[in-house]
């Protein structure tokens, strides 16, 4: 949704029939709670800005008063349409503040509200860059040759060294992995704030979403060791 279109968009009361912008919870007219058939996004219901970082502790603050005013225990004696608009608006606050305090999540999420697929959690192998696609092979391999030595005898703290010595690279790639992702972030607050062209801000998204798949790719490797090690 464009910035335009977020100023634009409004919902409206069944009490009163005014119309509200999406980012307000109770009606401007007649103060009763709105209902959740229009509500924009997990941003615009927190009041953020479409952004990748976000101030935790006032993510935190909004949570809590938002908790707040959504609570059962103000419309215990309101109407049975505001009783259900607050517990929908309850669940939906859940939901928003969860996935919005865990940066993956939160990127994830914009990607999704921004129109683009999402990033799967097992990925092909295929879709890779030759670079990452050596490593995968490599580890995978080595891997194979661990489990097979274990099953042949050879000592733990040797298995362990095989062990250590795979996953370096990967560990290595991821590290450089979040410092891209660092950087990505930080360029699309700053196209953001400068609302810059939607095919500006389109590149940065696609090249977000193929760094959370290789991203997604070498921490399914690095659980992969992980278990190993736990058997070795």
């Amino acid at each position: 949704m464009s910035t335009e279109a977020r100023t634009l968009a409004l919902q409206s009361c069944r009490h009163c029939g005014a119309g509200a912008p999406v980012d307000v919870h109770f009606c401007p007219q007649c103060e009763r709670i709105l209902t959740l058939a229009r509500h924009g996004d997990y941003f615009i219901f927190f009041g953020l800005p479409r952004k990748l970082t976000i101030d935790l502790e006032d993510l935190e603050r909004r949570f809590r008063s938002l908790s707040r005013q959504f609570h059962p225990d103000y419309f215990y004696t309101a109407s049975a349409a505001e009783r259900i608009a607050s517990l929908e608006r309850a669940s939906y606050l859940n939901d928003a503040y969860r996935v919005l305090k865990q940066p993956l999540d939160r990127a994830e999420y914009l990607l999704k509200v921004e129109g683009l697929p999402g990033v799967g959690r097992h990925q092909d192998a295929s879709e890779l860059p030759a670079g990452v696609l050596e490593e995968v092979f490599a580890l995978n391999e080595e891997l194979d040759e661990v489990r097979a030595a274990r099953e042949a005898g050879v000592p733990a703290e040797q298995v362990q060294a095989r062990l250590e010595a795979a996953r370096r690279p990967v560990e290595e790639r991821a590290a450089r992995q979040e410092a891209q992702l660092e950087a990505l972030f930080q360029r699309w607050d700053k196209q953001v704030d400068e609302e810059a062209p939607p095919d500006v801000r389109r590149a940065t998204l696609e090249s977000l979403r193929g760094l959370l798949q290789e991203r997604s790719y070498i921490a399914n490797l690095i659980a992969a060791t992980d278990r190993e090690r736990g058997e070795a």
